[in-house]
């Protein structure tokens, strides 16, 4: 007979004595695998999440672009579907791009971001839209100096027109589409008219932009969190005749939330500068910068896709161009900018806002020029 001491320590010491016989060397075996061992080895063992989900097939065209390049990072981080949401991206861009589309690829890969599965990038329109849940449509023809306004649209018609047959044929069911490209609203209608078999509630063009721009100009003006400032509204085109539209929105204060008209004090530069500066920030970037906007535009398109597919708060609307149903005397027919709400993936138009004549007018001047704009687009396809 001996005895046997055995000293174990994991924030505390345990000091056992036992005979050592068959049946004590069996309580201590057991008392090791299932007392001791949990707290060493088997703590670090990580069990597989059984609800882990499926990954999220994204299309972004133009992937090469500067707003391509600052957008795939933030989407492969989670930043548009969620910190535990996998996603695979699928890269398009055109053959005189492919090296720089690779070199997207590689730095993607060099990134290592977890929740990022895979990478296709490819020039082939086909192999991008197969299988995808979401596309986000940034390639488009710039406007070159000395081009005239159709020849602009004529070939955003073409590129469109190739893209929603790709992707009716090829994205998977469901699949969401966000138009970036300018002339995003119009562009999403062509999409939307050679896409058929593409629910019109699929489709949407970026406004998320113009709607963040004036939460930020807001922000400023009353040195305010932006996070406490809601419920603005961008009407109309995504163009210098958007309407951004305060009238019902609010800032949360000690006191409770408060209009902002209210707060700011100051119609005028509501009426005026605050509108102006919002529909020429584009512009105003492009001058200080010598580029377009890319890395606001990326993450507008982050916040529109997320609010889209996750829902947005209770008591918020956000803007998104959609589908014309003749809501607010907008003529059917048209993507135009509306206050939205979202919840399990889809839109619905905020109804009932009270529209003063002021607003009138402005919500007609942009519905006036995104019909012109699809005459115009439609000229080009006879």
């Amino acid at each position: 007979m001996s005895c046997l001491q055995i000293t174990a320590t994991k924030n505390k010491v345990l000091v056992l004595s036992h005979s050592l016989t068959l049946h004590s060397l069996t309580n201590l075996l057991f008392f090791f695998f299932f007392f001791l061992l949990p707290f060493s080895s088997l703590s670090s063992i990580q069990l597989p999440n059984p609800m882990a989900k499926d990954p999220v097939r994204v299309l972004v065209t133009g992937a090469a672009g500067q707003i391509g390049y600052a957008l795939v990072p933030m989407i492969a981080r989670g930043v548009m579907l969620g910190s535990d949401q996998p996603v695979i991206l699928h890269l398009l861009d055109i053959p005189p791009a492919a090296e720089s589309l690779n070199g997207v690829k590689m730095e993607l890969v060099d990134a290592a971001f977890p929740l990022l599965k895979g990478v296709v990038a490819t020039t082939d329109v086909v192999e991008a839209c197969t299988g995808v849940n979401i596309a986000v449509m940034v390639g488009g023809f710039p406007r070159k100096e000395g081009m005239e306004r159709k020849d602009v649209m004529s070939k955003n018609v073409s590129i469109y027109k190739s893209q929603a047959s790709a992707l009716e044929k090829h994205a998977a069911a469901n699949c969401k589409v966000l138009v970036v490209a300018n002339p995003a609203n119009t562009n999403a209608l062509i999409l939307k008219e050679f896409a058929p078999s593409i629910p019109e509630k699929n489709i949407s063009c970026l406004t998320r932009l113009d709607h963040n721009r004036a939460l930020g100009q807001i922000s400023e003006r009353l040195n305010v969190q932006v996070s406490d400032v809601k419920n603005v509204i961008i009407w109309g085109n995504h163009s210098s005749t958007q309407y951004p539209d305060v009238n019902h929105a609010t800032v949360v204060t000690p006191a409770g939330e408060k209009p902002v008209r209210e707060l700011v004090a100051d119609d005028a530069w509501l009426n005026s500068e605050f509108i102006s500066t919002v529909q020429q920030r584009g512009a105003a970037i492009i001058k200080a910068r010598k580029l377009s906007s890319a890395l606001s535009a990326a993450s507008a398109a982050c916040d529109h896709i997320r609010d889209w597919v996750l829902g947005t708060p209770e008591g918020t609307w956000v803007s998104m161009g959609v589908y014309s149903d003749g809501s607010y005397n907008v003529p059917a027919g048209l993507i135009y900018s509306f206050p939205v709400t979202t919840q399990n993936g889809e839109w619905k138009i905020v109804q009932g806002l009270a529209i003063d004549e002021f607003s009138r007018k402005k919500l007609d001047l942009t519905a006036e020029e995104l019909s012109e704009e699809k005459a115009l687009a439609y000229s080009c396809l006879s």
